[in-house]
């Protein structure tokens, strides 16, 4: 249980859950419904599959490893860096998961012929240490960073599926409707992703408010003060909700579905409101983690939408 919660394995999950749907149950159905064969096979796309998972675990554990001050103080009985782990072992495993991870994806870059993968799998990494070490502790620029990085998931399985059908079919096939569509709902869905990781991410910033003064940031919570943060949290979060439902209004396959109505109503926009409620609520560490938990599960119905932008592709 140490290691899992070390290496943040409720997330992994989460990472693998959002690019299995998008691709199994979306982006495959979309293309058949185009009359266009999907081209990436199983074992590339599984391979995708473990570099972002090898890559977002050495992320978790160096973050860890860095945080140890911080989170003796504020959730002493769940640290394991230093304490379950020796620091040493903790870092081994940060090596080992960030060797995985860019080596397969410089593997995966070399068979799919998307040279620009190569670079981009060499700098998350660094990118991630980066973070750990430094923009965490800025104000606002590491919880951008994070949230950037979330986003970015979903482009990795429509973009590593179109390289594919272009050099099958030709870049004709990157003019077509199909490939306009899979962008559609993939920006929706990073967009999605962006803005409910940022507003999760200020959140995490109120709980570890106490620990992170100690540590020397300049998060949020500790430049404007928690009032100050927690409104700018409502305010985010009332944004995305009407965002939301703009683009419920503006696109006509949403519009016309009542299965995307009762959706946006009883799974996004009820657990939004309560969690506006709760976050100018909260005063205490415990609230801001009920808080944060609650932020996850929308998340989840978020990617969970999936399900509902299925049936808009009939086979």
């Amino acid at each position: 249980m140490a290691f899992l919660r070390l290496i943040r394995f409720k997330n992994l999950l989460i990472i693998v859950l959002l690019q299995l749907l998008l691709r199994y149950v979306l982006l495959m159905p979309m293309l058949e419904h185009y009359g266009l064969e999907p081209a990436l096979s199983h074992l590339r796309f599984a391979l995708l599959v473990l570099t972002t998972v090898f890559l977002a675990a050495s992320g978790y554990v160096i973050n860890d490893y860095f945080d140890i001050k911080t989170d003796l103080i504020n959730r002493p009985s769940r640290v394991v860096a230093g304490q379950v782990f020796q620091r040493r072992t903790v870092l081994l495993w940060h090596v080992l998961f960030t060797f995985l991870g860019v080596f397969m994806g410089l593997f995966l870059a070399y068979i799919t012929r998307k040279e620009n993968y190569a670079l981009m799998f060499i700098l998350v990494p660094a990118l991630l240490w980066y973070y750990s070490t430094t923009l965490k502790k800025q104000m606002l620029i590491g919880n951008l960073v994070i949230s950037f990085m979330t986003a970015v998931v979903p482009y990795f399985v429509v973009s590593l599926e179109f390289a594919v059908l272009a050099r099958v079919h030709g870049e004709a096939v990157l003019d077509t409707e199909a490939c306009s569509m899979a962008w559609f709902w993939t920006t929706g869905f990073a967009f999605f992703a962006f803005a409910s990781n940022l507003g999760r991410e200020i959140i995490k910033d109120l709980e570890d408010v106490k620990g992170d003064a100690e540590a020397g940031c300049r998060t949020l919570p500790i430049e404007m003060g928690e009032p100050a943060t927690r409104r700018l949290v409502a305010i985010l979060h009332a944004a995305l909700l009407l965002a939301l439902w703009i683009v419920y209004a503006m696109v006509p396959q949403l519009r016309n579905s009542p299965l995307a109505f009762v959706y946006f109503l009883v799974l996004l926009t009820l657990p939004f409101l309560w969690l506006i409620f709760k976050v100018l609520k909260a005063r205490s560490h415990s609230e801001y983690h009920r808080a944060s938990q609650v932020s996850k599960l929308i998340m989840l119905a978020g990617i969970l939408f999936v399900f509902v932008a299925r049936s808009f592709f009939p086979l």
